[in-house]
């Protein structure tokens, strides 16, 4: 595992590309994508411990970035096309978008943006839309853990998020416009926090070396913690289960000599292997 700092520009795959040559394995994904014209924190999972990434589909996220008033795009952000202006932000001030900020504040049900990778009928929502299709994707609720308006200078809106997996910062930028009933887009994105990792500790794509990979189990931190002597490690490996101590249910961190073996899922009295990542 290792932590990226993306620039503006290039898509997430291409930064996962380079992580690849630069590691020299095929084997690499991230947790998260990050859209080309966003910057920022892109943590990337490599070798076996891509099988890990489900584990970390939780972790929260936070972002600074400013909401562009006065103009919706197709995309939600700057790369789409204008599909309607609106100069009602000119009479707004920072009480009222402050107002509209914190009518998202907590859970909501949020639609994605057209331009998506959500999938309809097995397809990529974004392949479609390119396509000229109209594509209306069916809400889901998403938790605005906070955000804070950090500035007001019209049309922009500067803003910083923390928000859940799975939340569409340019959706709520749109959200945001339609709240305020002048319409706008996400301009600038940076994504500043994964988890418990900061941007302020990612190195660039091209300078990644094999010694900036770190820990894998620290995708697994939030299970509980089982340490094996040499028999069970050998049994996680080949993915044998091995007996379940007393107050261990559900799913399971194995270690030996404090390296991550597996996840496992109690069984009955048997703590069976699901994830191996350790080698012999």
């Amino acid at each position: 595992m290792a932590l990226v700092a993306k620039p503006a520009g290039p898509t997430a795959h291409d930064v996962v590309d380079q992580v690849r040559r630069a590691l020299a394995t095929r084997r690499v994904g991230h947790l998260g994508t990050l859209d080309p014209f966003a910057a920022g924190l892109l943590v990337v999972v490599v070798g076996r411990a891509t099988r890990l990434a489900p584990y970390a589909a939780g972790w929260a996220k936070a972002y600074e970035g400013v909401i562009r008033l006065g103009r919706t795009t197709s995309t939600d952000d700057t790369t789409g096309h204008t599909t309607a202006i609106s100069d009602a932000w000119q009479s707004l001030d920072e009480a009222q978008v402050e107002a509209a900020l914190a009518r998202f504040r907590g859970a909501y049900q949020q639609q994605p943006p057209a331009y998506s990778a959500v999938k309809v009928a097995g397809e990529r929502a974004y392949r479609r839309a390119r396509r000229g299709e109209a594509v209306t994707l069916a809400p889901r609720r998403v938790e605005v853990q906070l955000l804070e308006l950090v500035g007001l200078e019209p049309p922009d809106v500067r803003f910083r998020a923390t928000v859940s997996g799975g939340t569409y910062l340019r959706s709520l930028a749109r959200d945001v416009g339609e709240e305020l009933k002048c319409g706008a887009h996400l301009a600038v994105l940076v994504r500043t926090q994964v988890g418990p990792f900061g941007l302020d500790d990612a190195v660039e794509p091209e300078a990644l070396t094999a010694g900036d990979l770190r820990d894998p189990a620290t995708l697994v931190a939030g299970l509980p913690r089982r340490e094996l002597d040499e028999a069970g490690r050998v049994a996680a490996i080949h993915g044998r289960p091995v007996p379940a101590g007393k107050g261990e249910e559900g799913r399971v961190a194995l270690f030996a000599a404090g390296h991550l073996v597996a996840v496992a899922d109690r069984e009955g009295e048997l703590l069976k292997p699901r994830v191996v990542v350790a080698d012999e």
